[in-house]
């Protein structure tokens, strides 16, 4: 899964979870480098909005300037491949709570994306069968949904190193999720 970012501060989560920073980071992160412009055009917003929000980002680390521009127009790339905090670390405080709450909420916001965006018709059979999404009701301690997720982790990086030469690969999103449940009184 690459190199990532690790978090410590709730205020820099609040940075990344603003709906348009989050959206142009992981449009940085998935499709390489672009400028204000670009980017402005494909979330349907201003270049100058697009710019005030991609130089925060460069403030807090997230994105950094593309050492390949030309001097006409600022590209910007993305200086990790994901980010990352500590749940506990982040939930110890109310600012943290929220920041927390935020960003989880971008997350199914992007889901929500994914699938909007995601049609059938424009996909082979074979990707049309395999892509989707299921929601699966376990027992486990937290040890257990802990391996669940170093493991698919894992499993991830093994598959993609696997299939890198694979002509029919394409970029996929995955997203885990696992939250406990409480139990009905009866």
């Amino acid at each position: 899964m690459g190199d990532g970012y690790r978090i410590t501060d709730p205020e820099v989560l609040k940075v990344v979870a603003h709906p348009l920073r989050v959206r142009m980071l992981g449009m940085l992160r998935a499709d390489g480098p672009a400028t204000a412009s670009q980017l402005a055009r494909r979330v349907g917003e201003s270049s100058g909005s697009t710019s005030y929000h991609l130089r925060e980002l460069a403030k807090y680390g997230f994105i950094e300037e593309d050492p390949s521009t030309d001097g006409r127009e600022r590209r910007w790339r993305a200086r990790h491949s994901y980010t990352t905090w500590d749940n506990v670390q982040m939930a110890a405080t109310p600012q943290g709570r929220e920041a927390l709450k935020i960003m989880k909420l971008r997350q199914v916001e992007a889901l929500g994306r994914a699938i909007e965006e995601f049609d059938e018709d424009e996909w082979s059979t074979e990707w049309a069968e395999v892509s989707g999404m299921t929601d699966i009701l376990i027992k486990l301690p937290p040890a257990g949904l802990r391996e669940f997720f170093d493991r698919a982790g894992a499993l991830l990086d093994e598959l993609e190193e696997r299939h890198a030469d694979d002509p029919s690969t394409a970029s996929a999103q995955v997203f885990l999720a696992g939250y406990p449940r409480r139990e009905l009184e009866a």
